[in-house]
């Protein structure tokens, strides 16, 4: 069950400038409590984001956007 409301980051301008965006996406995952999530726009699927956050405990939903970018929802599940 993703939950609501998630924030949403869009990491293409950081990628055109030629920043790594990791640290930024990190801080914001850390950030999370329970019941809410970060959206990460990106112009390719991050598959390597995807398999750490997931490692960690996170749940990923993945969606090809109408742009061509793809957004990647992030959370974790609240602990009952």
């Amino acid at each position: 069950m993703k939950p609501t409301p998630f924030k949403v980051f869009d990491v293409r301008p950081h990628l055109a400038r030629g920043e790594e965006p990791f640290p930024l996406i990190r801080a914001r995952v850390d950030a999370l409590t329970p019941g809410h999530g970060v959206t990460v726009i990106a112009p390719f699927v991050p598959a390597p984001l995807i398999e750490l956050l997931k490692s960690e405990g996170f749940q990923a939903s993945i969606e090809r956007r109408a742009d061509g970018a793809w957004a990647v929802n992030f959370w974790r599940e609240p602990t009952p």
